[in-house]
């Protein structure tokens, strides 16, 4: 049930998941601390927003001339691309602006763009803000943010839970800086695991191991089973498990090596009843160990290991090369001990009582344990690089 919010929400393409700013801040405070300029003279672009009152642009508005910004460009879907059971009611700044349009207010989205002081009181900030109707409905695969996103440096936004595949393959194909939020699964898609292997994407400095509360519209309905907090500074929120920042941005935390105790110390010490007195097992169908917990991977082993997705929060280029994943074959034929699993595997993980995890053709990590067969989560194979 912990990631029922999130299902819930591709379901019914509900993706009203507002960012705190003070996430939004915490975040960005790493890649400045690491690189104060890394914004300077650049345009940001903030698509899937809403601009009215997105911490987004509130956080890059506030802080343009500080951050040293060159243009601040942020968009929003139209109401009728919304689900209908969020409400819309146009706000006071539109209504008593000049520009306001009745007939485009539900069918386009808005557009606010931040380049200059235009008050006159030499400070660059929200209130410099200008905004207009889009042509269309804001959605970023239309040409019309296509353009916006070519002419940009920089895209930062929590893109919609349902569309992550599509955004992040839009973002890719435009050879961008990017800083987005998305569910930690999308480590192995198939559309961001090659480029994380080529080191030209990674995790964010923020850890959400706990999980990221979002606002949430007020007709927010939770599951049966929510029992975190349902409001913040007055606020509705939502926690959503397993969330984390995507970027190519470098920051400080990525650099850091993990510390690690011996293969031996492992199995004498550790913490985990799957390691200690136990040791590593080797896969049935890749020419590598099984290391349950990132915490317990030994320092000494020479060869492959498959380590939970979750390594990447601790993942430092300088440590460790990631050779491949379990999900969608994406991992060199080399390391692998047969093409899939075998068939007699296979019956004899359904007979255990296993359930979808193998699929035809895709080869899945699996192992036999006391005499049966189980398949294992999903896994990111990696090698020490002191040790090649």
């Amino acid at each position: 049930m912990a990631n029922k919010n999130l299902g819930d929400a591709k379901k019914a393409k509900n993706d009203e998941f507002y960012t705190q700013f003070v996430d939004i801040e915490k975040e960005m405070n790493a890649y400045l601390e690491y690189d104060p300029e890394v914004l300077k003279d650049k345009t940001i672009l903030l698509p899937c927003d809403d601009p009215e009152w997105s911490n987004f642009t509130k956080y890059f508005a506030q802080n343009f001339d500080t951050l040293g910004l060159k243009k601040l460009v942020s968009t929003s879907y139209a109401p009728n691309s919304k689900p209908k059971e969020i409400p819309y009611q146009p706000t006071l700044f539109e209504i008593d602006s000049p520009d306001f349009d009745e007939s485009k207010t539900q069918s386009n989205g808005k557009i606010f763009t931040l380049s200059g002081d235009r008050t006159g009181d030499e400070v660059i900030n929200v209130e410099d803000l200008e905004w207009g109707y889009l042509d269309g409905d804001g959605d970023f695969r239309s040409d019309e943010i296509k353009a916006l996103r070519d002419e940009a440096d920089v895209i930062i936004t929590n893109p919609p839970f349902s569309l992550f595949r599509e955004f992040l393959a839009w973002i890719v194909e435009a050879k961008k800086e990017f800083v987005i939020i998305g569910n930690i699964n999308a480590i192995t898609y198939k559309e961001g695991f090659p480029h994380i292997k080529e080191n030209r994407l990674w995790l964010g400095a923020t850890n959400f191991n706990e999980g990221m509360y979002f606002a949430v519209p007020d007709s927010w309905d939770y599951s049966p089973s929510y029992k975190f907090e349902k409001e913040r500074n007055g606020k509705k929120v939502s926690r959503v498990p397993g969330v984390c920042w995507f970027t190519n941005l470098d920051h400080g935390r990525r650099h850091q090596p993990l510390p690690l105790m011996t293969e031996a110390d492992n199995i004498k010490f550790s913490k985990h009843k799957q390691v200690k007195d136990v040791g590593y097992q080797k896969y049935d169908n890749y020419d590598a160990i099984e290391v349950p917990f990132t915490a317990a991977i030994p320092s000494d082993h020479q060869g492959l290991m498959g380590v939970p997705i979750t390594f990447l929060d601790k993942y430092s280029p300088e440590q460790f090369e990631i050779v491949g994943t379990s999900d969608n074959g994406l991992i060199d034929e080399c390391f692998m001990s047969t093409k899939g699993l075998t068939q007699a595997f296979v019956d004899d993980y359904y007979k255990a009582g296993g359930k979808g995890a193998y699929k035809a053709g895709n080869p899945t990590a699996g192992m036999y344990e006391d005499g049966v067969a189980k398949m294992v989560y999903k896994r990111i194979f990696i090698k020490h690089k002191a040790l090649d």
